[in-house]
Formats: C-alpha cells, structure tokens, sequence
C-alpha cells in the first residue's frame, strides 16, 4: 500500500476539521447561488473522498475509530437534550401528528420502496442488490430526523461507505425536486385551507402560540461550568452506553440479527439523552452548536473511508429511482394527516421538511411560509431528530427480514 501524505491521527483529523471549516466559510463569504442547491454537507463529504482516493489522506485510520466509537454518541447526546416536544405541540397543535404520521409514511415507504426494488431487481429490470437495506434504513434517518440520524443509523446498521454514499446521493437527488414543491406550495394555500377545512383562528393561534414561546426560551451566554455539565452529560452517558451495548445480548428475529453491538449503543445514547431533555439539563446553553460541528466532521470521516474503486454506478441509479417511489409515499402520508387533523399548507409544507430536510431546511420552509413559525419549525426537526435513530434503524432491521 503507497503512503499517504498525511497518516497521522492528529494530522488527519486535522484535515477533517479544515475541510469543515472550508466549505462553511466559502458559503458565508461568498453566498453562492451553488449553495442554495447542493448545501456544504455535500461537499463536506465529497472532499475528503478525493482526498483519500487520491493519497492525500488513508482509507483507515484511528482518528476515524476515534469518531466513529465516541465522537458519534457524543453528538447524539448534545442534540437530544435539546428536543422540547411540549413546545412544539403547543405551537403546532395537530401539526405535530402530521409530522409523525409523515414520519411513518417514511418508515412505511422505505420499506415498501426497497421491497418494489427486490422484486425488480428479481425480474432483471433494476441493478439494486438484495443487502441494499442498510442504505435504505441510513436514508431513512435522514428523511426522518436529518444528518445526525442518518449518519447514526448508518452506524447502528453497521453500513459500508458504498451504503452511505447511495443514501447521500438519493437524498440529494430528491431534495432538489422536493423542496421547491414545499416552498411552492404556498401559493394553493387558500385553496388547500378550503378543500382541507381548516379552522379561520388556526394560523392566528399558532403565531401567538410561536410568540410566547420565543420570549420564554431564550438561551443564556455559555459558561466554564455549564460546558462542564455539558460535557459531563454527553460523555458519562457516552460511557454508560458503550458498557452496557457489551453487556446486552444480540437480538435475534427470524435468523437475522436485528440488534447488535453497535446497535444497542445508538439505541441507548438515544434514550438516555430523551430522559435527560424533560430535565433541566435542556437549559445547558451551547449544546446544539457543538454537536453540529462533530456531526459534519464525522460525515467528512465517512467520506475518507470511501473507495471510488468499489463503487457500482447502475446500483447507485436503481436506488435513486427508488428514492423518488419512497418520497411519493410519504408525500401521500403527509396529505393524509392533513385531511385526518385538518390542518393549513403551512404546517403540511414544514411538518415535511421536518421530516425530509431536518433542522436545516424546515427553518428555510417556515420562513417561505410564515417566518413568525421558524421557531416551532425548528421543535418539529428536533423532534425528528429525536424519532430519527429508532425509526430509521427499524426501516433497515424490517427490509433485512424482508431479503431473508
């Protein structure tokens, strides 16, 4: 194997680090229409593929184990704390069960969308091979909460670079066509309320509702000792977790293993850091910066393992065309909860984003629509965040008993 230039731990996640801080500055200083279309996620992760592929930095190293074993449930701990599901029923009222019934429709689509690709791929008309699951559950985390869960699940389901890259790639791919059909679909709202029935004082009670909420949770300055709280949470539970996932037995459904190692430890940060939001702990100011900044230098760590010689275009093209079946069914979810809970195009447009972009493109949705909902936009996405990891990994777990 030839050297690469840089090998050492330190200097690669250097690396790591830099191409961060790169794209996020590029788009800052010279706000590029690029941007708006493909965000520096993706160039975050495409970067470090180069860079790898072409000798710059090794496929395998320990700054990438270092990620992969903490800097990952670290992060979910820092977002999870913040989630405030109370605050955001209280502002989106039945919106929030439109968002959660998008979220199905999520789980329900993938499933259905990579059984459809099974059986094409079956009868010779669609290149996606029958272990596609673990690219159709890492999809699913994004589509369900946003990066950090799609990256989570891809961990939980023990997914390869290849698994991830189709997941990157179709997400992409759907979210150009989706999110002008969000933001567009501001202009049927009078017709929409009409046909959905929706209550006249609805949108006037949710932008009080938004109001209130903005002037009562406001974040404090961060101090020495709360990012020492801060980091005591997300590495104490970090701890706890990677010592009970060795502890917990394999789970094992129909001779597949549903739930390993790996799995359990995703699963349990999870559910440690959901206790610890309904506690004060969700004051602690800072958390949600920080865990942006490890989730993109750990999707570049993803990239860096991701060799461009193992790369099988025509499967890639299958699960796209599967992707683009997978958003019409939660599209369908999506107006099914709006005609069940009678709720305006507004909340339809960003319970969807919620779901599709995260917490980075509800926010865009909601200002589109009506800037007096960003806050409660950016709940709902916490919310997916939340819902993200466990959902996402059932998708993959229920299409891996599906390929026998």
């Amino acid at each position: 194997m030839n050297p690469t230039i840089v090998s050492s731990p330190a200097g690669v996640m250097a690396v790591l680090v830099a191409v961060v801080a790169f794209w996020f500055w590029l788009e800052k200083s010279t706000h590029w229409k690029i941007f708006e279309f493909l965000p520096p996620l993706v160039f975050i992760y495409a970067s470090p593929v180069l860079l790898s592929n072409f000798g710059v930095i090794p496929f395998h190293n320990a700054a990438y184990d270092f990620l992969y074993r903490y800097g990952l449930p670290i992060f979910i701990v820092l977002m999870l704390i913040k989630v405030d599901v109370l605050g955001a029923i209280r502002i989106m009222g039945k919106g929030v069960f439109v968002m959660l019934l998008g979220s199905v429709g999520v789980v329900v689509g993938g499933v259905l969308a990579y059984k459809l690709g099974q059986v094409l791929h079956v009868g010779n008309y669609l290149p996606l091979e029958r272990d596609s699951w673990r690219a159709f559950g890492t999809l699913a985390g994004s589509w369900i909460g946003g990066t950090g869960n799609m990256t989570a699940a891809h961990a939980g389901l023990e997914g390869t670079a290849d698994d991830l890259t189709m997941a990157a790639a179709a997400d992409q791919m759907v979210y150009l066509v989706w999110l002008p059909i969000l933001l567009g679909s501001k202009a049927f709202a009078e017709r929409f309320n009409r046909w959905m029935k929706v209550p006249h004082d609805r949108i006037e009670l949710m932008e009080q509702a938004a109001s209130k909420f903005d002037n009562d949770n406001s974040e404090d300055p961060p101090t020495m000792t709360s990012l020492l709280y801060l980091a005591l949470l997300a590495i104490g539970f970090t701890a706890i977790a990677i010592n009970l996932s060795r502890i917990l037995p394999p789970v094992v459904i129909a001779g597949a293993t549903v739930i390993t190692a790996g799995t359990w430890l995703i699963l349990l940060v999870t559910t440690f850091a959901l206790v610890a939001s309904v506690t004060p702990a969700r004051k602690l100011p800072a958390a949600q910066p920080i865990a942006m900044a490890i989730i993109y230098v750990y999707v570049a760590r993803i990239g860096a393992t991701m060799d461009l010689s193992v790369v099988d275009p025509e499967k890639m093209i299958g699960f796209i065309a599967m992707a683009y079946v997978w958003i019409t069914i939660h599209g369908l979810f999506i107006l099914t909860g709006a005609w069940l809970f009678r709720v305006d195009i507004h909340t339809v447009a960003i319970a969807s984003a919620a779901n599709i972009g995260g917490a980075a493109s509800a926010p865009i949705v909601a200002a589109h629509h009506r800037e007096t909902l960003v806050p409660a936009s950016i709940l709902m996405a916490l919310i997916g965040y939340a819902l993200g990891n466990y959902l996402a990994i059932l998708t993959g777990r229920i299409g891996q008993l599906l390929a026998g």
